[in-house]
């Protein structure tokens, strides 16, 4: 049986989530499917992708092929690098320890840059939002001295003049 690691849509229309799923080839998009791997939700930022690394990684070397968008996902979160390193391992390039090495020095740098990204959303939004705020307070001093320019002229009318 041809395996595939795929996509399944959910969610509404114009705002979509999918499972990440091993299915035969054979089957519908959102049909029948063997395990469920995890899910993406790409309506976050940065896209929330939560996987089952370990069972990943043994599909992958049983023999499931990944879809281009699936195979992305997989490489962003590292299971076709660490599968590259066994591989290494197994044909002797490498050892254990030294492959589980490069895989956490690849992961700390990799959440490092997620880290970063994150921390650089969360600056514009408050930067954005500063400007907002500075933004109404002009305008509410705009009106707040055009109404005491207003009554200020209207209590010189009202008021009695000596002539």
């Amino acid at each position: 049986m041809a395996t595939r690691i795929r996509l399944q849509r959910h969610g509404k229309k114009g705002y979509a989530f999918f499972h990440i799923v091993v299915a035969d080839s054979r089957a519908p998009r959102d049909g029948k499917f063997i395990e469920k791997l995890g899910y993406y939700n790409p309506n976050t930022n940065p896209a929330t992708i939560e996987i089952n690394f370990d069972r990943a990684l043994y599909w992958l070397n049983v023999g499931a092929q990944p879809t281009e968008t699936a195979e992305r996902i997989l490489s962003y979160k590292g299971v076709l690098y660490k599968k590259h390193l066994l591989r290494g391992v197994q044909k002797g390039v490498l050892t254990e320890e030294q492959a589980e090495k490069k895989f956490q020095e690849w992961l700390n740098a990799k959440l490092a840059k997620i880290e970063a990204k994150k921390q650089k959303l969360a600056k514009e939004s408050e930067e954005q939002k500063s400007a907002r705020l500075k933004h109404e307070a002009e305008i509410r001093q705009k009106r707040e001295s055009k109404k005491t320019a207003a009554s200020s002229s209207e209590t010189a009318e009202n008021s009695p003049s000596a002539e």
